[in-house]
């Protein structure tokens, strides 16, 4: 209110200055009265009264509570936006209980910060946030370990839930945050209490043993596989369906044709080079990221081998903007899961459970998309 006394101030001053014809201070006042105009934005009173609701029906229509009917929360928010309305984000957070916040806290041993599968991820879920008038707190590194974080963020009130990023085999956060009640959800799962928190997850398991299926069905008895980091549960999955498919073909698991490690073009290379020297090699490679692909691809043309002939190649692709299954040569065979769409749907699932404390546990787990190309083919073919 007192910015439209100002406003008005400015009008009548315009008024006597124009009585006195002075044109410059007179576009002076005009220009000065639009800029105040321009900024000034209505509260929530204000708004109320403009759509002749009470306060109270308005802030709840705006904070997405249940009991606000589909027809009136649809005009609130088209007026609001209309209209450019922004809640304040302390009256927000005393009238709702809510930071509107969401935590991303990534490990501290660094070795996801540069990972960019991790950053399309966050990218997907902050789009998700953004519609529903969140924002994404990111917590990185630094002395504080995960779980102190986390507790900060449960006594304080900084978030109003969180995503856990790459679970270990044996991670302790789960347990925690079920005792904290803060409101959570796993960008994959562990293998114990899957009922006992909420979690999206792909298919790695299956992927990765449809993936060495082809392989074999095409002739290969001798499969290398560079993986991530296997005490991360996706790693883990990915082994074992590798694994599972060789069983079923009664082919043994050699220990000296498999790689565990970081996912980056330098030990693709490197893997690669070290697998494709030892006597006996692999007729075909099986890569865990597209992160390893132009190292891996380096490593074999170096040996003066050709892909889809000498060796078969297959890698698992997230859908980076940047890495192109289809436009290498020769195209690769890929398993195939969007790591942005997951985050998207991540970010549905946790704020479903924020605003609505009777939902269920979400546990989703995404099939995986085989497509076969160019860099796969039958043994001496």
């Amino acid at each position: 209110m007192t910015s439209i006394i100002k406003i008005v101030k400015q009008i009548f001053m315009f008024y006597v200055l124009q009585r006195t014809k002075s044109n410059f201070a007179v576009a002076t006042i005009i220009e000065s009265a639009l800029e105040m105009c321009q900024s000034y934005s209505m509260n929530l009173k204000e708004l109320a009264k403009y759509l002749n609701l009470s306060p109270t029906t308005v802030s709840r229509a705006l904070n997405g509570y249940p009991e606000v009917g589909a027809e009136t929360k649809r005009r609130v928010d088209a007026e609001a936006q209309r209209l450019g309305y922004q809640p304040n984000p302390h009256a927000r957070r005393l009238a709702t209980g809510r930071s509107h916040a969401i935590g991303h806290v990534f490990p501290t041993d660094r070795s996801l910060m540069i990972d960019p599968l991790f950053s399309d991820f966050v990218a997907g879920a902050a789009e998700i946030y953004a519609v529903h008038g969140f924002e994404v707190m990111l917590h990185a590194g630094g002395s504080e370990d995960e779980i102190s974080v986390y507790r900060r963020y449960a006594q304080g009130g900084a978030v109003d839930g969180v995503v856990v990023l790459g679970p270990r085999v044996n991670d302790p956060r789960i347990a925690v945050l079920n005792k904290l009640k803060l409101p959570f959800i796993v960008h994959g799962r562990l293998d114990e209490h899957e009922d006992s928190y909420a979690w999206l997850d792909i298919d790695n398991r299956g992927a990765f043993q449809k993936a060495t299926k082809l392989l074999t069905d095409l002739g290969h008895r001798r499969i290398g596989i560079i993986n991530g980091l296997e005490d991360m549960t996706f790693a883990l999955h990915r082994k074992q369906g590798y694994e599972s498919a060789l069983r079923d073909k009664g082919i043994g698991i050699d220990p000296m044709i498999t790689s565990s490690g970081l996912m980056t073009e330098e030990n693709g290379y490197r893997q690669s080079k070290r697998i494709l020297q030892i006597t006996n090699r692999p007729t075909a490679l099986l890569l865990s990221s597209m992160l390893l692909v132009s190292g891996a691809m380096r490593a074999i043309n170096e040996m003066g081998l050709h892909i889809g002939k000498d060796i078969s190649v297959i890698a698992h692709d997230d859908g980076l903007p940047f890495l192109n299954a289809e436009g290498l040569v020769p195209s690769l065979t890929t398993t195939r899961s969007s790591i942005r769409a997951a985050g998207s749907r991540v970010a549905e699932l946790l704020l479903n459970i924020i605003t609505d404390a009777d939902a269920e546990q979400p546990h989703e787990l995404w099939s995986v998309d085989l497509i076969v190309r160019g860099s796969t083919g039958s043994v001496g073919v």
